[in-house]
Parts: structure tokens; C-alpha cells; sequence
């Protein structure tokens, strides 16, 4: 029985242990994640007036989105214009890039350091730089293209800010190569050696054992792009910049749904309230989003099934 009670008490003493090791996240999270998500949806009942004086209008701000503001349409279908095309492009370029690194060829570390290398620029550094870079007057992209005899005006021009700011996805394709590569290292290489002793030649093994193999780490970097696209804002705001363009772009080319959320919070004389509506949508799409994918997910071959 004193044997039984010293157990129990030294699992005790684990378990506070690990409490105590646990709580500076736990407070963190609760103050800066779940406290302000409870008090974004409290704000998104009531009407600021210079951050000075709420009004509670109930579910006017969430009407409103839908019915009284011209933007609503535009920055939604940027939004998902951008998502539709970012994703699958940096699914498959990614692991398009885990592939080429995945060889046993000598130096093929520093190829992946330098693939994974613009993941940890900051983003704001990240977006100054592709503005300097896709500058008209004086960018680098201008002075390769000048070779051939053509010229753009990139970011400054509605036509071809979208197109270029997808193009700059490819610059964090690194990030996803090191959840690709992580993919492939658990794949087992007896399966490798029984299909080479099969006959199967490298196609056949990319098809029927690396792609079905890698599909939960597919079925992850996809929810998280997804959720990532939606939510993509500081580089907008440095490349969609300029004079009184709030990050909107030239004419809303690049005007996103949390740039709109941004600039109505901090803007506009401070209309939190509203801000905090549009944001509360912006979750609960994200949400049925996921869920679908969840959902739909019958395509994923985890090990357990095989």
C-alpha cells in the first residue's frame, strides 16, 4: 500500500512538473491566441467611432460586409485567385525541389541550405526586396529581360501585379522541400530494392511508391497552404504599396482580405468593430475550408491502412 501511495505520488510530482515546464506556453496562448479571438468576436457586435465610443449594432457589421461594401467582392477574389494558383504551384514545385535533393550526390547539403535559405528572411525584408527587384526604373528583373528587348512595369501596372506576385512564390518553395524531404527519408528502402528487383524503373517508383508513400505529408502541406494563402498580408502591404495605395496595389489589384482588415482596423477612423467582423468570416471560411479537406481526404494512404 506505502509502495502504491509513493507511485502515485511521485506521478504527482511529474505531472506538476510538467505543468509548471508547460505553463509559460499555456499563458501565452491564452492571453495572446484565445483571449484576443474572444475579444475580436465581442468587438464584432459593436460599432467603434475613432476607438472613443462602441455602439452595439448586433450582426450589422457582418450585413454590411455582404451588402453595403463594394470591397467585399474584389478582395475575395483576389484572395482565392491568389490561393487557386499558389497552392497547387508551390505543392508541386516544392516537391518537384524535394526530389532533385533527395539524390546521394556529393555537395547535394549545400543545395539544400540554399534552397531552404529565403524561408528565413523575414517577410517584410522579403517583400522590400521583390519590390526593389521587380522595380521599373531600376530592378534587376527589367535588366535580364532588357536583354531580349522587353520591358514591364510589374507592381505598377493592374495587369501584371497579380502575375508577378505569384511568381514570387517560388522564392519559399525551400520550405516545404524540408517536410518533403522528411516525407521521403520515412519511406522504407526495401520497398525501393523489391521494385528495382521487380524491374520497376524510376517513374514507376516515383508513381507506386514515393507519391502514394508521401501522400499524408501532401494531405498536410495542403491544409497548411491553403490556410496560408487566405491569410497572406505583410508582403502584400510592401509590394502592393505606394502612394495612398493602403497595400491595395495599382486599382485593388492586390488588395487581400486581410489587408482589407488591416487597414479598416487601423484605418478609416478605427472601425474594429468591423474589422473584427470581417476577420470572424475570414476564420469560419478557413474553417469549412479545412473541414472539407478533412473530409475528402480519402485519398491519403496512411501506414496504419496499408
Amino acid at each position: 500500500m506505502k509502495k502504491k501511495t509513493r507511485i502515485s505520488k511521485r506521478k504527482s510530482i511529474e505531472n506538476l512538473q510538467g505543468v509548471l515546464f508547460t505553463l509559460p506556453v499555456i499563458i501565452g496562448i491564452a492571453v495572446f491566441t484565445y483571449y484576443q479571438a474572444a475579444q475580436s468576436l465581442y468587438y464584432s457586435f459593436f460599432d467603434y467611432n475613432g476607438f472613443s465610443k462602441m455602439d452595439f449594432v448586433g450582426f450589422k457589421n457582418f450585413v454590411n460586409i455582404f451588402t453595403h461594401d463594394k470591397e467585399t467582392l474584389v478582395v475575395f477574389g483576389n484572395t482565392f485567385l491568389y490561393a487557386v494558383i499558389t497552392v497547387p504551384l508551390g505543392l508541386v514545385l516544392g516537391y518537384l525541389t524535394a526530389l532533385l535533393v533527395n539524390n546521394k550526390l556529393k555537395g547535394i547539403n549545400i543545395f539544400r541550405a540554399l534552397f531552404y535559405l529565403p524561408v528565413v528572411i523575414p517577410a517584410v525584408a522579403a517583400g522590400v526586396l521583390w519590390r526593389d527587384i521587380f522595380n521599373s526604373d531600376y530592378g534587376v528583373m527589367n535588366q535580364i529581360i532588357g536583354v531580349f528587348g522587353l520591358h514591364s512595369r510589374f507592381f505598377e501596372v493592374a495587369s501584371s501585379s497579380m502575375p508577378t506576385l505569384i511568381f514570387t512564390t517560388v522564392w519559399g518553395v525551400g520550405g516545404s522541400m524540408v517536410i518533403w524531404l522528411s516525407a521521403f527519408k520515412n519511406i522504407p528502402v526495401e520497398l525501393y530494392e523489391s521494385a528495382k528487383l521487380d524491374g520497376a524503373n524510376a517513374w514507376h517508383r516515383l508513381r507506386y511508391i514515393t507519391l502514394p508513400m508521401s501522400t499524408p505529408m501532401i494531405f498536410f502541406n495542403l491544409v497548411t497552404a491553403v490556410i496560408g494563402s487566405l491569410q497572406t498580408m505583410s508582403t502584400m502591404v510592401i509590394m502592393g504599396g505606394g502612394a495612398g495605395s493602403a497595400g491595395k496595389g495599382e486599382s485593388n489589384s492586390l488588395y487581400f482580405i486581410v489587408v482589407k482588415i488591416y487597414n479598416d482596423a487601423f484605418g478609416r477612423g478605427g472601425r474594429m468593430g468591423y474589422a473584427s467582423a470581417f476577420g470572424w468570416i475570414l476564420f469560419i471560411i478557413i474553417g469549412l475550408l479545412t473541414f472539407v479537406l478533412f473530409k475528402s481526404n480519402k485519398w491519403v494512404q496512411y501506414a496504419e491502412n496499408n
